[in-house]
């Protein structure tokens, strides 16, 4: 019985360890929500000597959406979007770039549409992206030099955060032509969650009032009435990054000025703000998406 027991023992303990070392769990696909930046290797024949990588990564489910800023400096990059997946048993990200943005590079060198085969990996407090990618350049379709990738995560970008658009609000805003106005920030709202929702109502009697909406500089809203019925934003909010509501009245309704309760949610907070915007003033609100201590 003694010699039994010691083997449980000793199994027990071979068990144990081999419990110890087990890789950590993969992160959810939301978890992987912000702003990565790193190196980007090329072989020969690349435009630059050396060039690096913004990644913002949105994501849902296993569904990733984003923007990718492939740069040699802040004046000399492309700026792509791209779509992928996420397959939290393997720790591996697939995204593939389906559309040139903008490109501000020489006139002899081409945007290359690039696929990356990215693993993600952590060690402490330090997350990292690293992988190859290939690609074809956007008007030869012929393969570009390939190379490696690293990455890291990272709270400030070099590029300014974009918001999703549909293609009518983003043909409609490049041909938009608002007077300027003052803007005053109304509240700043700290939150603790990255799934934000914003709902505007008409702040007291429905008098016709109307409103073009921008979030962080993007036309989400144009000339929508405001009533007793939410008009509504959801968006994806970056951890410690800084975002910008602006309601700009279109008109001043029956009863002035242009007055609407904004109501947003995040996880299972809710905030309630007043806005009034005149043709002297837009009213703007600022949130900035901070984690609890011990999630991403």
């Amino acid at each position: 019985m003694r010699r039994a027991f010691l083997l449980l023992l000793v199994f027990a303990g071979l068990r144990a360890a081999a419990t110890d070392l087990r890789p950590s769990a993969a992160p959810a696909a939301d978890e992987l929500n912000g702003i990565w930046k790193g190196t980007l290797t090329q072989g020969p024949g690349g435009c630059f000597p050396r060039y690096y990588l913004e990644l913002q990564i949105n994501s849902t489910g296993d569904r990733i959406t984003g923007r990718a800023y492939d740069y040699y400096d802040k004046s000399h990059f492309v700026k792509m979007n791209f779509t992928g997946r996420y397959n939290a048993t393997t720790h591996r990200l697939v995204l593939i770039e389906n559309q040139v943005l903008q490109a501000e590079i020489p006139q002899d060198c081409q945007p290359c549409i690039k696929t990356y085969d990215l693993s993600y990996s952590k060690n402490g407090q330090v997350e990292e992206l690293t992988g190859d990618w290939k690609g074809v350049f956007s008007e030869k379709n012929i393969i570009c030099p390939p190379g490696k990738i690293q990455l890291k995560k990272v709270t400030v970008s070099e590029f300014p955060v974009d918001i999703d658009q549909n293609d009518t609000l983003a043909n409609l805003e490049r041909s938009l032509h608002l007077t300027p106005r003052e803007k005053s920030v109304v509240k700043t709202i700290t939150l603790n969650s990255a799934q934000i929702k914003i709902e505007l109502y008409d702040n007291a009697e429905i008098d016709h009032d109307t409103v073009t909406v921008f979030l962080n500089n993007k036309l989400l809203l144009y000339r929508q009435m405001l009533t007793d019925r939410p008009l509504t934003i959801n968006f994806t909010a970056f951890p410690s990054t800084e975002y910008e509501l602006v309601m700009y009245a279109d008109n001043l309704g029956t009863i002035p000025p242009n007055t609407a309760l904004l109501m947003v949610t995040a996880g299972e907070k809710k905030f309630e703000v007043f806005l009034s915007s005149s043709e002297q003033k837009s009213a703007a609100v600022k949130f900035i998406y901070v984690p609890a201590a011990g999630n991403p």
